[in-house]
């Protein structure tokens, strides 16, 4: 029967269903060894998959971690290097060097994953539930014939998660059942990765080439192009990572209201973030979206400006530690979830928090 639980100051309802039952083949080895697709950039791991390895780490006490590169050039050697003593857990790189990988096309990644499980028998294979994960992870399951475990933010045992439903509205605790290998992909906001210790840097795991004479990939091409990469130069921090949000709703009325925005964020050293509406209504671009189907963010303290609160937007980022709100609409669903609200006209209250706030150093 559905439990209900009131959380703090936050009404949520919490619900533990029955363990769903994915697809029974075999039993999962008492011996857990788990892979962790890893994505980097400039030559570091970007902290998603550090969180995937924190995960990786939660399944078993005496669980041996892989972590996965692919690409080419210096920057896969750097950052092969890097993932070597990036965390005490990790006991092996396995490192696919080529210019089949140099992009995250689902096609020859989640035929490279195939390949590595073929040789190594992993019992686990995770990764961040990103847009990287979520590209990859699916086709690669599909190839090993399992069904993957998606959006998980808790794990009880080495075959038993936690994942929210509707929204985030519900949570469902799921038991795998299935064959080699248990395959997730992680909420990194859940799995917070911690600080680089001095034991950790002294650590070093053995890199290991990924031997690619057999890896075929006749059936993968022309099935998606890689066209190009458009980014915008900012000295704000990612808003996936980011201590502080600033986050626009519909509220703020056009792309120019948004510089105000962005100028507070810039006060505050904060990532700038946006509501569905905003994106849709052309306000920002939509790598900047937070919410069911944009970005899942945890920050210190989360800022929102003009956002009334649909449920798709709260399941991203409900979990923020403080949550201020300000919206002229005192009903605005918001408020339910915030730790501070203020109802008042945004357009009032930024240009005075402009004012207020020394500039950032």
């Amino acid at each position: 029967m559905a439990t209900r639980a009131l959380i703090g100051a936050r009404s949520r309802a919490t619900f533990r269903l029955p363990a769903s039952r994915f697809l029974s083949i075999g039993p999962i080895s008492r011996f857990a060894s788990a892979l962790v697709i890893a994505e980097h950039e400039g030559g570091s791991i970007k902290a998603p998959s550090l969180s995937a390895v924190e995960a990786a780490k939660s399944l078993d006490k005496d669980n041996s971690i892989s972590m996965l590169l692919a690409g080419s050039g210096p920057s896969l050697q750097e950052a092969a290097a890097y993932a070597a003593s990036c965390h005490p857990s990790v006991s092996k790189v396995l490192v696919a060097d080529s210019d089949r990988f140099m992009h995250p096309l689902a096609e020859p990644w989640a035929r490279l994953i195939q390949l590595v499980q073929q040789r190594e028998n992993f019992s686990h294979i995770v990764a961040a539930s990103g847009s990287f994960g979520k590209n990859i992870l699916p086709r690669a399951a599909a190839l090993l014939d399992v069904s993957p475990v998606t959006d998980v933010i808790e794990i009880s045992e080495s075959t038993k998660f936690v994942r929210p439903i509707y929204a985030g509205n519900a949570l469902c605790t799921v038991r795998y059942t299935g064959a080699h290998p248990c395959m997730l992909t992680i909420r990194s906001t859940s799995f917070q990765a911690q600080p680089d210790s001095t034991d950790s840097k002294a650590h070093k795991a053995p890199i290991s080439q990924v031997d690619l004479s057999t890896f075929e990939e006749a059936d993968t091409i022309g099935k998606s192009q890689y066209v190009k990469l458009t980014s915008q130069e900012s000295e704000r921090p990612d808003l996936g990572n980011a201590r502080i949000v600033v986050t626009g709703g519909r509220g703020l009325k056009s792309a120019e209201n948004f510089k105000m925005l962005e100028k507070l964020a810039e006060k505050l050293g904060a990532a700038v973030g946006a509501t569905r509406a905003a994106v849709d209504a052309g306000f920002v671009p939509n790598d900047l979206q937070v919410g069911q189907t944009g970005k899942i963010v945890a920050p210190e303290l989360y800022l929102a400006f003009g956002v009334s609160g649909a449920i798709q937007h709260l399941a991203g980022m409900r979990d923020s530690k403080v949550i201020v709100a300000v919206n002229k609409d005192a009903d605005a669903p918001i408020f339910q979830v915030a730790d501070y609200g203020l109802v008042g006209d945004l357009f009032e209250v930024i240009p005075e928090l402009l004012e207020k706030l020394p500039e950032k150093n």
